[in-house]
């Protein structure tokens, strides 16, 4: 977590708890209307996995594949279909079902084609019995991607945020990412989402590539402000292994964390000034920007249901999925294994990590932190039978204090990240995991 007795700020990206690396092989492989017996099912999130781009990035280490031979999209949407409708049974008829957030995300869901995505909506509506008009439905696109048909479609099916990874608005930026885009091309894309009317555009831009510098950091920041986009994710750039850029991976760069973390501030600052607000390290927000619903499209709680070969579903007691990796070759075999599958196979959980009542305090406690609300005391008293963070995890939140990254606002009752705090989130975040899943996520056996 150091290196020289120094922290180091960008360790990794906390976006769920526990991560699929400390997933494994569930021998019993328990039935899925048993996992879910017992759940609530009032307000489930739905997400549907779309595995294939048209490029892959040089940072991406998503469980995606490039291209899609004659025929794989739609096998891969016949077995989507054929899961649905085995988790729809599992979910039962006793008590009412109802999905109160969706989103399509990827890879790219607008690899497939306008007709596809037509598809893609009959499931989650017809097969899950989700209604894409009533709730928020949020999907993921590329700039070569978002074409005008297939934007029609969503925006008819009721899509209401559109989220649009530009990464950088300068080519040769965009070059030094092997992400191959032309301005020119992301503007356009741009124009077809605002002419679809759908309600939220996001654009996600990157800090730390190769070459930037402060000043085509604000350019970038200037052509998304052009668009007035309801959301902006700034995300600091990571070389991973097994990715384009992980021939690259080395050692901990004390001079490449300080420059990310001054190209955040820089970005974090002229958002500020620009009439958006924080929502955590990464999300940004305009203030006069239409509301998503209470959990907006973030599925990451209890009662998620995950379709697709990298889609992960979560109910209180298991997190659990599908094999995972991030190599080329691992990912097209784990995806011709899906689209193979019989439907009795999805009545299944196979890959999981049981999680109880400890880990159910860590991954509030970390995914109420990462937030700029920060996390309600006494919410976490009512939830976990009495007990309190400073309870549960007193060494961490001393520890967080004394470096000056956490507060407490005694008179709302909130433990938050300071702005200093939110900015080391990727160093907060690993530091709450348990020892048994850091043992766990260390013996991953990279594929």
């Amino acid at each position: 977590m150091t290196t020289t007795g120094r922290t180091t700020p960008y360790q990794s990206y906390v976006y769920a708890y526990p991560h699929k690396t400390a997933y494994r092989k569930l021998a019993d492989r328990p039935r899925l209307g048993d996992l879910w017996a017992g759940e609530p099912k009032d307000a489930l999130s739905l997400y549907l996995h779309i595995p294939f781009c048209e490029v892959r990035c040089g940072f991406c280490n998503l469980f995606t594949r490039i291209g899609a031979p004659d025929g794989l999209t739609g096998a891969y949407l016949d077995a989507l279909e054929r899961q649905a409708t085995a988790v729809r049974e599992a979910l039962g008829e006793r008590e009412p079902v109802r999905f109160a957030t969706a989103a399509f995300g990827g890879g790219t869901p607008t690899f497939l084609t306008a007709a596809e995505l037509e598809r893609l909506c009959d499931i989650a509506e017809h097969r899950m019995g989700a209604r894409l008009r009533a709730v928020p439905l949020s999907v993921e696109a590329s700039p070569a991607t978002a074409t005008a048909d297939r934007l029609e479609v969503l925006a008819a099916r009721g899509t209401t945020r559109l989220s649009l990874g530009v990464q950088s608005f300068d080519d040769t930026e965009a070059r030094a990412a092997v992400r191959p885009q032309r301005r020119a091309d992301v503007e356009a894309a741009l124009g077809r989402v605002r002419d679809a009317r759908i309600p939220v555009l996001n654009i996600d831009l990157i800090y730390g590539i190769d070459g930037q510098t402060e000043h085509t950091w604000l350019h970038s920041l200037d052509a998304a402000l052009a668009w007035h986009p309801e959301e902006l994710y700034l995300y600091p750039l990571y070389i991973r292994p097994l990715t384009g850029l992980g021939r690259r991976a080395g050692d901990p760069d004390p001079a490449w964390d300080a420059q990310r973390l001054r190209l955040y501030r820089l970005g974090r600052d002229h958002l500020l000034a620009h009439g958006y607000t924080q929502q955590s390290m990464r999300m940004f927000r305009r203030a006069d920007a239409p509301p998503q619903g209470a959990d907006d499209y973030a599925c990451q709680t209890d009662g998620m249901i995950g379709l697709g070969c990298g889609a992960r579903s979560y109910t209180a007691g298991l997190h659990y999925s599908f094999d995972y990796a991030v190599g080329m070759h691992e990912i097209r075999g784990i995806i011709d294994d899906y689209v193979s599958r019989p439907a009795a196979d999805f009545a299944h959980a196979e890959y999981g990590r049981r999680v109880d009542a400890g880990e159910a305090r860590r991954r509030h406690l970390l995914q109420s932190l990462l937030q700029a609300d920060g996390l309600d005391v006494a919410g976490y008293r009512t939830r976990f039978g009495g007990r309190t963070p400073a309870d549960d995890f007193p060494a961490e939140l001393t520890r967080f204090a004394d470096r000056g990254w956490l507060t407490e606002d005694t008179a709302a009752g909130l433990l938050r990240l300071t702005p200093e705090g939110l900015a080391h989130s990727d160093a907060v975040g690993p530091e709450l995991f348990s020892p048994a899943v850091r043992a766990a996520m260390a013996a991953y056996e990279r594929k």
